[in-house]
């Protein structure tokens, strides 16, 4: 019960967080990602994960953590989506890694194009004075990819080996 709650509420829930932080102030905060990775300890105990299981986990983690800040270092994304980036990829492991980053690269184009357009149409006035909707639509802004790291987590959850873990088969 305990590991069904931490993946099937806990997560989303975090998962849901980091989006609308990201999108209302183009940060995520560190204390998401940390929650996330308590959560998932948490999670490795409640469903008697075997240690080699949580080695694999570990290691799509640190993959996903090396990756994400060489985008960072190249400027291509920021410090708060390397790290959410991580504790999602220690939660979907190593066998969800690829189709993950895969939904994660469709998603983040298709915020990016969907945003680089909505920007080239005047914002209403009503719009307009909600300082968050200003900045998201300005084009100097960057793309909120926590968004995109988030959806492609939700995703792809209900097909990982965790969901099947957790739902007892």
């Amino acid at each position: 019960m305990i590991a069904q709650t931490l993946l099937l509420v806990i997560f989303p829930l975090l998962l849901v967080l980091a989006a609308g932080w990201d999108l209302s102030s183009f940060t995520i905060p560190n204390t998401i990602s940390i929650c996330l990775i308590a959560a998932f300890a948490a999670f490795a105990m409640a469903a008697g994960m075997a240690p080699a299981v949580i080695g694999w986990h570990l290691l799509a983690g640190f993959i996903a953590l090396a990756a994400s800040f060489t985008l960072f270092a190249l400027g291509y994304f920021g410090g708060g989506d390397a790290k959410l980036f991580a504790a999602i990829a220690l939660w979907l492991g190593f066998n969800s890694l690829l189709p993950y980053t895969l939904l994660v690269a469709i998603a983040g184009g298709a915020l990016a194009l969907t945003l680089l357009l909505a920007r080239r149409i005047p914002l209403p006035a009503t719009l307009a004075s909600h300082s968050w909707i200003s900045h998201l639509h300005d084009s100097k802004s960057g793309i909120p990819y926590g968004i995109a790291l988030s959806a492609g987590a939700l995703i792809l959850l209900p097909q990982t080996e965790l969901f099947r873990l957790a739902a007892g088969g």
